[in-house]
C-alpha cells in the first residue's frame, strides 16, 4: 500500500470508531428538547445535569465502588502477580490459567454467576455485591499488568538486598514495590475505569436502594435518548479517556 492509501485507511478506521462520539458531544450542546433536530448551541442540558439528584447520586455511587473495587483489586492482583513470579506452590498453573480465562470470560457470565451466588447465600444486593463483583472483574487485569513488569525485573536485586540484611518483606516492600509503582498505579486506573463503565455485571448484582451511574444511564436511553443523556455519556467518555491517557503515560514511563 502507498503512504496515501495507509492515511486514508487508518483515516476511514477512525472515522468508524470515532464519528458516533463526535454526534454525541456535538448534540450534548444541542437547545432542541430532542436529538432529531439541531436547535442551536446551548449548555442547558449541562446544567440540568446539576439540578439531577438522581444522577448525582448515581455517579456518587459509581465513583465509591469503582475507588473502592480498584483498591481492593490493585491489593490482589498485584499479591497474585508476586506470588505467580516469586514463588513456586501447588496449583500455580491452575491460579495463572484462572486468571487469563476470567480476564476473556464475558461479563454477562460472569454477573449472572455472582447473581447466583448471591441468592443462594441470601446476600442483599448493594453496594457490598457490587464491590465483591466490581472486584472480581478487576483484579486479573491487575495481576496481568504487574505481572508482565515483573517479567522484565531484575532478580538480583531482590538478592542483593537479602544479602545486606533485609528480610522478605522488606526487600518485596523497598525494592519490588518501588520498581513496580507504575505498572500497579496503571493497574488501579484500568480497574477504576472497568468500574466505572460496566453495565453487564452491575445490572445483576446491583439493588433498588443502590444505582449506579451506567445502569442508571441505560434505563434512560432506553426511554429514548434526550440531550441530558449525550451530555452525561460526553463527561463519562471524558472522564475514561483521561484516565485511559494518564494510564498511557504511566506505561511509557514503565517503558523508558
Amino acid at each position: 500500500m502507498g503512504a496515501w492509501s495507509k492515511r486514508l485507511y487508518i483515516f476511514l478506521v477512525y472515522c468508524f470508531f470515532y464519528l458516533p462520539l463526535l454526534a454525541m458531544f456535538l448534540y450534548s450542546f444541542n437547545a432542541a428538547k430532542y436529538t432529531t433536530a439541531w436547535g442551536g448551541f446551548s449548555l442547558k442540558w449541562y446544567a440540568a445535569l446539576l439540578r439531577n439528584n438522581g444522577l448525582l447520586d448515581a455517579a456518587l455511587n459509581s465513583f465509591l465502588v469503582a475507588v473502592c473495587a480498584a483498591s481492593l483489586a490493585t491489593l490482589l492482583g498485584g499479591l497474585a502477580a508476586v506470588c505467580l513470579k516469586r514463588y513456586s506452590f501447588p496449583g500455580r498453573r491452575a491460579l495463572f490459567i484462572g486468571i487469563l480465562l476470567l480476564t476473556v470470560s464475558p461479563d454477562i457470565v460472569m454477573g449472572i454467576s455472582f447473581l447466583i451466588l448471591f441468592i443462594a447465600c441470601s446476600v442483599q444486593l448493594g453496594f457490598l455485591t457490587l464491590l465483591v463483583a466490581h472486584t472480581a472483574l478487576c483484579a486479573p487485569f491487575v495481576a496481568v499488568t504487574v505481572l508482565a513488569r515483573l517479567e522484565e525485573f531484575d532478580e538480583y536485586l531482590i538478592e542483593a538486598a537479602r544479602d545486606l540484611g533485609a528480610s522478605e518483606a522488606k526487600a518485596l516492600l523497598h525494592v519490588l514495590l518501588p520498581l513496580s509503582a507504575p505498572a500497579v498505579a496503571a493497574g488501579w486506573l484500568l480497574s477504576f475505569t472497568l468500574s466505572m463503565d460496566d453495565v453487564l455485571i452491575s445490572t445483576f448484582v446491583t439493588g433498588p436502594s443502590f444505582e449506579v451511574l451506567p445502569v442508571r444511564i441505560y434505563s434512560m436511553v432506553r426511554l429514548g435518548v434526550k440531550p441530558d443523556v449525550n451530555a452525561l455519556s460526553a463527561i463519562m467518555f471524558a472522564l475514561t479517556l483521561s484516565l485511559v491517557l494518564l494510564a498511557q503515560v504511566i506505561t511509557q514511563l514503565r517503558r523508558k
